[in-house]
């Protein structure tokens, strides 16, 4: 893993580094399409008007499915740990994939691109999400260091979940120039997730008279 990240920053340092030497960064920055520029100066006979759309069809395909997949499969690992309704954690009997959680998932990612107008501002919104997610990672990292374990195993330097933690709630702000309505997207999507969680900790109580809370994998046997 750490050998990929190594070989994809290396990957987007090289583009950067190409994409300022054939345009300027003051042009860049007035266009709406970096990447696009940089190809048509530096390849000005290849058909780019006409291959872009597909390039970008393929990309924006790819990361909603990945994003997909991942949602549901979050979903599913929740409603198992009793922390979401436990209707999400349905399996298919032939398929054995989280079929309720893929039905909630497309509904909502249906409902997002029905009611929000900017498909960038759903971008948008997922970067945030992520970058909060990581910044609570990187916390969970310095956290988990209290526990002591038997065994031999990796651990990171301090000073870098502390970068990272720092790093990620900062790019989180609204000092970095996102638009009010993401927020207001990112907050609705968090409370309909505490919503939820609400209503299982209810049920949990009142039905099944045991607490919500995340149970540790070896108890989940």
């Amino acid at each position: 893993m750490l050998s990929g990240l190594l070989i994809t920053g290396l990957i987007y340092v090289l583009v950067s580094i190409t994409a300022v030497a054939l345009v300027p960064v003051g042009e860049l920055a007035q266009h709406g399409t970096p990447l696009l520029t940089v190809v048509e100066r530096g390849a000005p006979n290849l058909p780019i008007d006409t291959l872009y759309p597909f390039i970008a069809m393929f990309a924006v395909a790819n990361s909603a499915l990945i994003n997909m997949m991942m949602a549901s499969r979050l979903l599913y690992g929740m409603a198992k740990q009793g922390v979401l309704p436990k209707p999400l954690g349905l399996v298919h009997r032939g398929r054995q994939t989280p079929w309720a959680a893929i039905v909630f998932t497309t509904m909502l990612a249906i409902g997002l691109i029905l009611l929000v107008q900017s498909v960038s501002n759903l971008g948008d919104v997922t970067a945030l999400l992520l970058l909060g997610v990581f910044s609570v990672v990187n916390v969970a990292c310095l956290i988990l260091r209290r526990d002591r374990v038997d065994h031999d195993h990796f651990t990171a330097p301090t000073v870098l979940p502390v970068i990272g933690a720092l790093a990620c709630a900062y790019m989180v702000g609204p000092w970095t120039g996102r638009a009010g309505s993401v927020y207001e997207i990112a907050g609705w999507l968090l409370a309909m997730g505490v919503g939820l969680w609400a209503v299982t900790w209810a049920l949990n109580r009142a039905i099944h008279a045991r607490p919500t809370r995340i149970k540790h994998p070896e108890d989940m046997t």
